[in-house]
């Protein structure tokens, strides 16, 4: 994955921009999970500014699993936590994931059939797994990112639609 890192973009505008319009266009309702970026992931936190209308939740490492908790302020409401990563706090207000109506996925690759590359530990395939039917699976990632093939293995969770700042792609699972 060396050669899709070095081609990454130093911001994240043109990727939040339309992530901005996708929720625009298509108003989603209710819970947003996103993430805080590690090196080589879209920073998205300038959404929660852009879109307060949504209720906005981020991950947290708990076992082998993700929790998902309710973030208000950015400044105050995430610290660093596993994997060098920032979660949120432990005192805020969880979301089951049954209640998250749209997932930002990060992901070290995609490729058009909405296959997704992780970072091996399967902790958003297991989350996805146990999400709503319903709840949207949107890619997040640079173009450079984009494969032509993820390598996906069953236990993977394909993406419904593909964000990198250059395209939007539904994806038909």
């Amino acid at each position: 994955m060396r050669c899709l890192t070095e081609k990454l973009p130093d911001s994240s505008h043109e990727v939040v921009a339309a992530i901005s319009k996708w929720l625009t266009q298509h108003a989603p309702s209710g819970t947003i999970a996103t993430f805080a970026a590690l090196p080589g992931e879209p920073d998205l936190r300038p959404l929660l500014m852009l879109h307060p209308e949504y209720r906005w939740v981020f991950p947290r490492v708990h076992g082998g699993d993700l929790q998902f908790y309710q973030v208000s302020s950015l400044a105050s409401d995430l610290s660093i936590g596993a994997f060098g990563v920032a979660e949120p706090r432990l005192d805020l207000p969880e979301v089951e994931i049954s209640n998250i109506s749209v997932f930002l996925c990060p992901g070290l690759a995609f490729d058009p059939c909405g296959g997704r590359l992780g970072r091996g530990k399967g902790f958003y395939d297991r989350a996805l797994a146990a999400a709503s039917p319903r709840a949207i699976r949107i890619g997040i990632f640079f173009p450079a990112q984009r494969v032509a093939d993820a390598f996906t293995e069953p236990h993977d969770i394909s993406m419904h639609w593909l964000i990198d700042g250059e395209t939007t792609t539904r994806v038909v699972v």
